[in-house]
């Protein structure tokens, strides 16, 4: 069974962010990290993983990343500061 994922990168604590949705969040986080792809991430340097959610379809990740990308900047905030309140780059946890 796949896993899919919503994700937010950002460039610094309280930085840009961006929301995202993939079923590879290594290999996705890995080519923001490495810039692979032209694009928003890229343009603004957003290179740490500061959030991520597993979803068991598509459908449930594609609705939650437009529900995450229509909420304010503010609760945007308070989501990854639930969950990573020192701005961790969690990339590392999810390669071990």
């Amino acid at each position: 069974m796949l896993s899919y994922y919503v994700y937010i990168m950002t460039n610094m604590a309280f930085g840009t962010l961006y929301i995202g949705v993939t079923n590879n969040l290594i290999r996705r986080v890995f080519e923001h990290k490495e810039k692979v792809t032209e694009g928003f991430t890229k343009e603004y340097g957003l290179d740490k993983l500061v959030y991520y959610e597993v979803h068991d379809s598509i459908e449930s990740a594609i609705v939650r990343e437009k529900q995450l990308k229509k909420w304010n900047r503010n609760w945007k905030l308070r989501l990854i500061m639930e969950r990573n309140p020192e701005w961790k780059d969690l990339y590392e946890e999810i390669t071990q």
